[in-house]
């Protein structure tokens, strides 16, 4: 069963994009999940006309509780599964086709 990691914050990362430009995002959770810790994050600033979304990122290895090192689930099944676990808890399930 997946272990949720329960604290109040809200954490700013300043993450940088392929591009090596500088982008913040804010945390919206953090779990544990099949004995992994994922990070789901936010743009802090989005993009006007476009729709908001957020980003799952993994915990790779933490080297202090300064520096954290996040990486991309590059596994499509692994990345599935996460995502659906988030999409439960930040969202519940909602059926919008009821009346």
């Amino acid at each position: 069963m997946p272990e949720e990691i329960n604290e109040e914050f809200s954490d700013i990362y300043t993450l940088i994009d392929e591009e090596g430009n500088e982008v913040d995002f804010e945390l919206l959770e953090k779990a544990e999940f099949e004995g992994k810790i994922y990070y789901a994050m936010a743009p802090v600033e989005e993009n006007e006309g476009e729709d908001s979304e957020y980003v799952i990122l993994r915990l790779d290895s933490e080297e202090s509780e300064d520096d954290v090192n996040l990486v991309t689930i590059e596994d499509d099944d692994e990345f599935d599964r996460v995502a659906d676990f988030f999409d439960d808890l930040l969202f519940g399930e909602v059926d919008y086709d009821e009346t």
